[in-house]
């Protein structure tokens, strides 16, 4: 006997009622109400759309639900394997990505007439495989691919690229790049993002210029990476280059590649120009104000940094754990020790931003800057986690900016955590040798630096780049290798001979003699 009327009960009403359900809440009544029109068990496709709805809900309980439905169905097809694996290689913790590969595996060793792995299955369980890191298993996956006859297809292809570059593997994310049969825009993008990654932007270039010449359009996402990519290394020139790009072309300027420019000029020292472009900018979201703050108070604007995260929060927009890294820069360069307080306060009680490393870290330097040294140790040793090397290091480097009587002995406590934590970091060993020297602790300093020999340890020399044209020149203290250096050598001293010269006509203009 049917509980439902009639017209209720056929595949074409349950399936508009589950196209038109607006919210998750509607899925589990749905559920209820396709069991009892009966026909869940027998029509594989409404159990399909079924799974699809629950899979696609972003949402832990949801998934478990469809992965349960999957398991009742007496013979799933493989696109309800697909929505299930798809579901949980989506979410961000590694546990729920570990179930995508988990439910692969069950899928594998239930093959079937209609649960046979194929290229819309790959994708997903490449990229839980590139989400974990795991590089054995991304190749495993790899060979499963290529026995099940879809290696060769695009999107498959494009998540090797993917799992590949995640897994810092560039030279098989280019082979597979390399070795594609036919390539889309997102093959391309992929293969940008892992040079990238990398730093190597005169092969980004190159690639930027097959991809043009191979008649693939360039997209948001594209235009993107390249300015990521300049970014990193602080490179003006190529920045430029990329905005003259979009307004040639022209491509919409949207969020995220306004939010690229913004941080692109304010990394590359152009502030001035990421003023502007915030500043034409009609929408912005969290990362656009988090990537203004932040530049400003990496240049020593921390006055316009707060002033602009108070207009931030006149908005709807709420701040996020970035936002807070540089409103704390920001007192940190103004010394608002009770500001850095009241903000770290409000970041984790307020708005409930679980404080990272970086965060407990720029506490540390707030507090330690200002002079209040044993505060910030009391905050140190307050924090909820183990505080790592770097709170220790930032500790220590404030304890150097004031007398050893101010310190009261914390900078000994957080020397001897850090030589603890990071025991084979040269450039701990020279920060308190060097604060040793400095406090004529001469014979400490003499210890520190025999224990380096030791143990093998050598300074690393200090390290400068330049932009030329499009390539980005490293410069190493003490080498003398470099093809121009007898030429750099020859004009740095006529520069120092010319400043001499200067020198001394500016003190001889100055002479009480002079008539």
């Amino acid at each position: 006997m049917r509980l439902l009327p009639e017209p209720i009960c056929n595949k074409e009403r349950c399936i508009a009622l589950l196209a038109k359900a607006s919210s998750k809440s509607l899925l589990r009544p749905l559920h209820a109400l396709f069991e009892t029109s009966g026909l869940l068990q027998s029509d594989k496709f409404l159990a399909s759309e079924l799974i699809r709805a629950f899979a696609n809900s972003f949402s832990d309980p949801f998934i478990d639900h469809a992965r349960l439905l999957l398991h009742r169905l007496p013979d799933p097809s493989t696109a309800c394997y697909n929505h299930v694996i798809r579901g949980y290689a989506r979410l961000c913790p590694n546990p729920r990505r570990r179930d995508s590969i988990r439910l692969f595996i069950d899928m594998r060793r239930r093959i079937g007439p209609s649960s046979t792995p194929n290229e819309l299955t790959f994708p997903f369980v490449l990229n839980a495989a590139a989400g974990l890191g795991d590089l054995n298993l991304g190749r495993q996956l790899h060979a499963e691919a290529l026995k099940a006859g879809v290696g060769d297809v695009v999107y498959v292809g494009n998540g090797l690229i993917f799992l590949y570059s995640k897994c810092g593997q560039l030279a098989c994310a280019r082979q597979m790049f390399d070795g594609m049969p036919s390539r889309s825009l997102v093959s391309w993008n992929s293969v940008l993002s892992a040079y990238a990654e990398k730093s190597s932007v005169d092969e980004l270039l190159r690639l930027f210029s097959d991809m043009r010449y191979s008649q693939i359009e360039p997209d948001e996402t594209s235009f993107v990476v390249l300015l990521s990519s300049a970014a990193e290394i602080s490179n003006l020139g190529l920045g430029k280059w990329v905005h003259g790009r979009l307004i040639v072309l022209p491509i919409p300027m949207n969020v995220q590649l306004g939010t690229a420019l913004v941080d692109m000029y304010a990394k590359s020292g152009a502030i001035h120009c990421a003023r502007k472009v915030f500043a034409r900018m009609t929408n912005r979201n969290v990362w656009t104000w988090s990537a203004m703050i932040v530049g400003l108070a990496q240049h020593g604007l921390a006055i316009e940094a707060l002033h602009l995260f108070d207009a931030m929060k006149m908005t709807s927009i709420e701040p996020n754990d970035v936002t807070y890294l540089g409103v704390l820069a920001a007192c940190s360069h103004c010394g608002l020790v009770d500001d850095a307080r009241c903000f770290f306060r409000e970041m984790t009680k307020d708005f409930g931003i679980p404080a990272r490393m970086e965060h407990y870290s720029a506490m540390v330097d707030v507090l330690g800057r200002k002079g209040h040294v044993k505060e910030a140790y009391a905050f140190v040793k307050s924090m909820p986690v183990e505080p790592d090397a770097v709170v220790w290091r930032t500790l220590l480097s404030t304890c150097s900016l004031h007398s050893a009587a101010d310190t009261a002995g914390v900078a000994g406590i957080a020397r001897q955590r850090l030589l603890e934590l990071e025991p084979e970091r040269t450039s701990n060993h020279v920060m308190v040798a060097n604060m040793c020297a400095e406090a004529g602790l001469w014979e400490a300093a003499a210890k520190m630096r025999k224990r380096m020999r030791k143990r093998g340890l050598k300074k690393v020399p200090g390290e400068s780049s330049i932009v030329v044209g499009s390539s980005v020149v490293s410069f190493i203290s003490g080498d003398d290798t470099h093809k121009s250096h007898d030429q750099l050598q020859q004009l740095l001293h006529t520069l120092c001979l010319n400043a001499r010269i200067e020198a001394c006509c500016s003190l001889f203009d100055d002479s009480p003699f002079q008539e």
